[in-house]
């Protein structure tokens, strides 16, 4: 590996980490908008990311970098309008439950998402799974078994989020497009829906504007969710061109573990031993899921070298 090569791992590795930290804290910054209704953060969320997103392509691709990406592309269009309210969705639900006190629990849907999109790959995209990744699923199905024994109803936010964002993994993977490109179009679908709900509620006195000192500091939070939306995609999406995706996967924890020393140690949320025994289920599942991925991958490599000799 050349020093140009290192060097750029480097940059993607640090890229990786520091969007998946940004991830894992954004509950904190979502917590400073407790006040304002999840909806319009969402609302917020979306035209302030339409904006930051459309100027950097522009910046990188040229203005027409919409246009082209949509030309001639009806089933990528179809595509990307499914995947922006699947994500509209989970980024409802995620600060909402933020806010309401269930960072635990969302938490636990990003733990269990990477085991619900082997699943989702199984019955959507007809792969075939080795034993140690069924092993790892039904871990995690004992776990999520568990919890809802126990606490007599399933961890629907944990499920939601986890299904919301398995689907639109398997509709990004299908439409061909790069994810920053992706994000921008998404973006471009659901920017004048919420422009329009935003102007309606603030005709009708229910918006957050900046009129006074308070509404000034919520404005400018509610712009800066743009940002917060923005960078960690645009970073991943750095990362994923130049670090291996067994990397990647391994980083990607970070973010679910942050939040959940978050809900438990800042926000006090509850976590006593009964929660504690589904949470070591999908924790253990987690280990058995990438033991195997990375046997598998240095097997692959092993067979690879083999053939190069």
């Amino acid at each position: 590996m050349s020093a140009s090569t290192r060097q750029d791992v480097t940059r993607g590795i640090w890229a990786a980490l520091a969007s998946f930290t940004l991830w894992g804290v954004a509950p904190l910054y979502w917590h400073l908008l407790k006040h304002v209704p999840s909806l319009q953060i969402v609302l917020h969320r979306v035209v302030w990311s339409a904006l930051l997103v459309g100027a950097f392509l522009t910046w990188r691709d040229g203005r027409h970098w919409l246009r082209l990406a949509l030309t001639g592309a009806p089933r990528l269009r179809a595509m990307l309008l499914l995947s922006s309210l699947l994500i509209a969705f989970n980024w409802g639900l995620y600060i909402w439950a933020v806010n309401a006190g269930h960072v635990v629990e969302t938490a636990l849907g990003y733990f269990i998402n990477p085991l619900l999109n082997v699943v989702i790959g199984v019955l959507f995209l007809r792969e075939r799974l080795r034993p140690l990744q069924w092993l790892s699923v039904a871990i995690a199905l004992v776990g999520v078994l568990w919890l809802t024994w126990q606490y007599g109803r399933p961890p629907w936010i944990a499920l939601a989020l986890a299904a919301s964002f398995g689907l639109y993994g398997v509709l990004r993977k299908l439409a061909h497009v790069d994810a920053v490109t992706g994000l921008g179009i998404e973006n471009a679908y659901l920017v004048l829906p919420a422009l329009a709900a935003l102007l309606w509620l603030h005709g009708a006195g229910l918006g957050y504007t900046s009129t006074g000192p308070g509404d000034t500091a919520t404005f400018a939070l509610l712009v800066l969710s743009g940002l917060i939306t923005a960078l960690p995609l645009i970073g991943f999406a750095y990362a994923v061109r130049r670090v291996s995706l067994t990397v990647v996967g391994v980083m990607q924890y970070i973010a679910p573990t942050l939040q959940f020393l978050i809900g438990v140690l800042i926000f006090d949320e509850p976590f006593d031993r009964v929660r504690l025994l589904g949470f070591l289920c999908i924790w253990v599942a987690l280990a058995v899921f990438m033991a195997d991925g990375l046997r598998h991958t240095r097997r692959q490599r092993q067979a690879a070298l083999a053939d190069l000799a």
